[in-house]
């Protein structure tokens, strides 16, 4: 038995051999706080065939379109301002709005996801997290960077929350906080829970504006299981879930109390009409654009001891979903909409993306597939994903080969693919989320950690 946490396919196993050659982006969301995202994409998109060629980057990092730069604002080994060191492996993140500080000077945040295991090294000692393996807390968790929003330095970076084992990614909330997950269903006497003293694979909360470690409160009313991202819809408080998982479902919680997650609610799976399994491996049983009404089952002990909660879903009618990642919850024209990106949904096993409408007034929530990757010059596993303020999707690449090539992909609102970026080192790209005035995108090269401040002409 080691202390690995092996729960899904092992895709970083390359990350050492490269880690002193890279000293130098679903999901995931960015929201100002108090109000929701409104950038979704729209089905009356006109075509765009994208930014032009790659230039290459003379830094050997990430490669962008004429016009478009970048900035490394935090990577791993830096110092913060709480005496540890920025851990490895960043992955979800999400941005929020601070408002102005003590001088009246605009701030953001950057709360990053750090996607550590037990035998990983936390950047310093943790004075306070949820779970301990062998008397010290486990290194996962959330680190916070605290940037002024004109010039993008940073003022201050920190842990924010810790004890946690495998935080992949999460979402924004429009009350202001960071849902980290972790994927990791986990603990004593369980697979690859050796040393550990408590279960794992919950949902945490961070408030954006915390000035430290936050106590872990792990919100087990919204199910134990290889959580992946996390979406909430601003007109009813409904948080969407993913699981990476192949044979995974997409679940919601109905919270008790819109915006009080902790005080517990019912945790539910999708189940699509006539349609039990979406993934389209063998056959073409969801085509592009067609609407599927949905219907949710409500799911009994979510706290899942023996990590069941898909199983007994499907058993239930749950539709099955291709991984389900990244996850970006959005209102277009006053109706909430939800994208999920399946990493190996598909004929071709490059990647789906899902288009969920939860029904208003009444009306009947609707599915759809929005995408479908055709070859890898579309995407080749896509992973995170945000929505630019021009109505774009941006997925983020997470290749599962030895070699990668991982790629920061636009889709129109049409459906067209394109080419943002591409990043050479020997990592995948996450946590790509925009800046709440829509004029950075910030993503994070997994490992060794660089989080990453792009500008460029983005189109109207």
């Amino acid at each position: 038995m080691t202390d690995t946490i092996a729960l899904a396919p092992n895709r970083r196993r390359f990350l050492g051999a490269t880690a002193t050659a890279f000293a130098a982006l679903t999901a995931s969301g960015c929201m100002t706080r108090g109000a929701a995202s409104t950038a979704v994409p729209r089905a009356d998109g006109g075509s765009f065939a994208g930014y032009g060629a790659l230039v290459t980057d003379p830094a050997g990092l990430l490669d962008l379109p004429q016009g478009f730069s970048y900035r490394v604002i935090s990577r791993l080994g830096d110092a913060m301002d709480d005496g540890g060191t920025v851990p490895d492996r960043a992955d979800g993140m999400g941005c929020f709005d601070l408002g102005p500080d003590e001088n009246g000077h605009p701030e953001i945040a950057l709360v990053r996801n750090h996607e550590l295991q037990p035998r990983h090294d936390a950047g310093g000692p943790i004075a306070k997290g949820f779970g301990k393996r062998n008397g010290e807390f486990v290194p996962g968790g959330t680190t916070t960077i605290v940037l002024d929003a004109a010039t993008l330095q940073v003022k201050r970076q920190f842990r924010s929350l810790g004890g946690t084992i495998r935080n992949c990614s999460g979402g924004v909330t429009p009350w202001g906080s960071w849902l980290t997950c972790e994927e990791a269903p986990t603990g004593p006497g369980q697979q690859y829970g050796e040393g550990l003293e408590r279960n794992h694979g919950w949902v945490f909360e961070v408030p954006a504006a915390a000035r430290g470690l936050v106590d872990p409160v792990p919100l087990t009313a919204m199910g134990r299981f290889n959580h992946e991202a996390a979406a909430v819809d601003p007109a009813t408080g409904v948080v969407y879930m993913t699981e990476d998982r192949d044979d995974g479902v997409l679940y919601r919680f109905l919270p008790k109390t819109p915006g009080k997650l902790a005080e517990g609610g019912r945790l539910q799976a999708m189940v699509i009409k006539g349609l039990p399994d979406s993934r389209n491996w063998t056959t073409a049983l969801m085509p592009l654009r067609k609407s599927y009404p949905v219907r949710w089952i409500d799911l009994d002990e979510p706290e899942a001891p023996k990590d069941d909660l898909r199983i007994r879903a499907a058993a239930k009618g749950a539709s099955l979903i291709a991984r389900g990642e990244g996850l970006h919850m959005g209102v277009n024209r006053g109706q909430s909409e939800v994208f999920a990106c399946c990493t190996s949904g598909g004929a071709q096993h490059l990647g789906q993306i899902l288009r969920l409408m939860p029904g208003l007034a009444g009306a009947p929530e609707m599915i759809e597939l929005f995408f479908e990757s055709a070859s890898k010059d579309q995407f080749d596993y896509g992973d995170n994903l945000t929505v630019a303020p021009n109505g774009h999707l941006i997925v983020c690449e997470d290749q599962y080969t030895d070699t990668v090539d991982n790629h920061i992909r636009g889709i129109t609102p049409a459906g067209e693919a394109y080419t943002l970026a591409r990043l050479t080192a020997q990592t995948e790209l996450a946590g790509g989320c925009f800046s709440p005035d829509g004029k950075v995108l910030f993503v994070n090269a997994y490992g060794p950690t660089a989080t990453l401040a792009i500008t460029g002409p983005w189109a109207a």
